[in-house]
Parts: structure tokens; C-alpha cells; sequence
């Protein structure tokens, strides 16, 4: 008997491609809706002396006007920003490290109830936080400074930084640490040199969401500060609102100039996240 020919089955194949391209559709719907916010914020920054209910959904005859206005009211909180959210991150970064690495590799008794104590603290209200802060700061004549802001900001990204740091620093092995001491490395040495250059990945993405959650912090710059010597970008646009109501084309614009930095930080620093995210999951 002749054996019925193999015929390619397609219709499988056919069904794949369909879904693929519904999912692609779905994706991408799904992420104009996600983007749409930024959208309009340029939009409208685009659009010079136009009210909010009168924005063309094009800008048509676009204008860097706002922005002009913009730099000229908030430059100053774009940079005080800036300098609170990088003090911020070295000063978050140069107590997690240490204490990630003693509680990864020191064995310590109750270690693991540390961590769970570090993950708690991120429940707490902010509100509370700085609350109890303000009392402290005005006795230690830390309101209205930027050590001050540097500090309470720190502490937004401290937890998440000690349990990631921790995380990715158990995977690296304890030998490579014991032949750099045999070498002549005292203990600090061996974490400087050999350590922290392993946990590159890690270190720079607990650094970039230290960077964001300063960054974006207004609880403890609009309780912290009772006066406009340190104003960071939140409580700029804040006050910018209720000065300049009318003018959203010049709010829309301070908001898109507020976001660019973290938006660079993460596009350029994706790789890294990926990687220091993922590197303590696997020993």
C-alpha cells in the first residue's frame, strides 16, 4: 500500500502568527494608553497661550516658549534636585553596601529577621516618617538644609537597596573574598576592590531607584522645609501650580524638564537593571 503523502500542517503555524500579531496589537495599545500622558504633557508645553480646554491634539505651531519660561522660574529646583537626589544616592549606597554585604556573607544570628525588619520599614506611612523627622531635624537644626533633604531621601531608598544588595552579594563566592585575603587583603580591602566591583549591576540599580525615589520625594520636601532656600523640583512645581493656574503650557513644561533626567537615567541604565535584578535570583 502507498502511504498517504506528508502534507505540512499550516494551519498551527497560521494560528501562531495570528496571535503574535494580536498580541503585538494588544501591546502596543496598551502602551499608546500608558504614553498618552506624556503625550499631552509635550503637547501642551509645545503650545504657547493656549488654555488647557483649547489644546489642539497637534502642535501645530509648536514654540519653546514655555520652556524659556520654565528654565527661568524652576532652573534653580531643577538643580537643587539634582544635587539632593545624587547626595542621596551616595550616601544610600555607602551604608547599604556594608551592611548588605555583612548580613550575605557574615552569617550573622538573626540575619534573616534583619531583613524582614528592613522590608517592614517600607510599609511605614511617609507622612509619619516625616512627621518624626521634623521634631528630630529641629532640635539637630536640620530643617530648611540640604544635608538635611539628603538624609530623609536616603532613607526612601535605603531598605530596597540593603535587601537587593544582599540578595545579589550571597551568589558571590566566599572563596574569591578568602584568595584575595591570603593575598594580603584586609577584610575592607577585599570588599572595596573585590566585592563591589562584582556587584556592579546591583549597585547601580539600587543607585538609580535611589536617584527616583529622591527624585520624585515631596513629602519630606514639603515638611522638611519651611522656607524656599532648599526647594527641590516636586515642591517647585507645587508652588508653580497655584502661581500660574492659567498658564498650563508653562506647568506642562516644567513637568516635561522633571522628567527627562530619570528618563535618560533609565534608558541608558537598563541593561544594568536587568542584570542586577535578576543576578542574586540564581547561586
Amino acid at each position: 500500500m502507498n502511504r498517504p503523502m506528508n502534507r505540512p500542517v499550516t494551519r498551527p503555524v497560521n494560528l501562531l502568527r495570528v496571535r503574535s500579531v494580536w498580541n503585538t496589537a494588544a501591546a502596543l495599545l496598551i502602551l499608546a494608553v500608558l504614553l498618552f500622558p506624556v503625550y499631552w504633557m509635550l503637547n501642551t508645553a509645545l503650545q504657547p497661550e493656549s488654555s488647557i480646554a483649547a489644546t489642539e491634539w497637534f502642535p501645530l505651531s509648536p514654540s519653546l516658549k514655555n520652556f524659556d519660561t520654565a528654565i527661568s522660574t524652576q532652573g534653580g529646583s531643577l538643580l537643587t534636585s539634582l544635587g539632593v537626589a545624587l547626595g542621596a544616592v551616595a550616601v544610600c549606597l555607602a551604608l547599604a553596601a556594608p551592611a548588605a554585604y555583612g548580613l550575605a556573607q557574615f552569617g550573622l544570628r538573626g540575619g534573616q529577621g534583619i531583613v524582614f525588619a528592613t522590608l517592614i520599614t517600607q510599609m511605614v506611612p511617609g507622612i509619619v516618617i516625616a512627621n518624626a523627622l521634623y521634631s528630630a531635624y529641629a532640635q539637630l537644626d536640620l530643617v530648611n538644609s540640604y544635608l538635611g533633604l539628603i538624609l530623609a531621601d536616603a532613607s526612601l531608598g535605603l531598605p530596597f537597596a540593603v535587601v537587593l544588595l544582599r540578595a545579589f552579594m550571597v551568589s558571590i563566592p566566599s572563596e574569591v573574598v578568602e584568595a584575595a585575603m591570603v593575598d594580603g587583603a584586609n577584610r575592607f580591602t577585599a570588599f572595596v576592590r573585590i566585592v563591589l566591583p562584582m556587584s556592579r549591576n546591583a549597585l547601580i540599580t539600587a543607585g538609580l531607584f535611589t536617584f527616583l525615589f529622591a527624585w520624585s520625594d515631596f513629602m519630606f520636601a514639603l515638611t522638611l522645609n519651611t522656607t524656599d532656600d532648599v526647594k527641590p523640583i516636586t515642591l517647585g512645581i507645587y508652588q508653580f501650580v497655584g502661581a500660574h493656574v492659567s498658564d498650563w503650557g508653562a506647568v506642562m513644561a516644567t513637568a516635561v524638564l522633571s522628567a527627562v533626567p530619570a528618563a535618560v537615567l533609565l534608558v541608558v541604565a537598563q541593561k544594568y537593571i536587568a542584570a542586577g535584578i535578576t543576578g542574586g535570583s540564581v547561586k
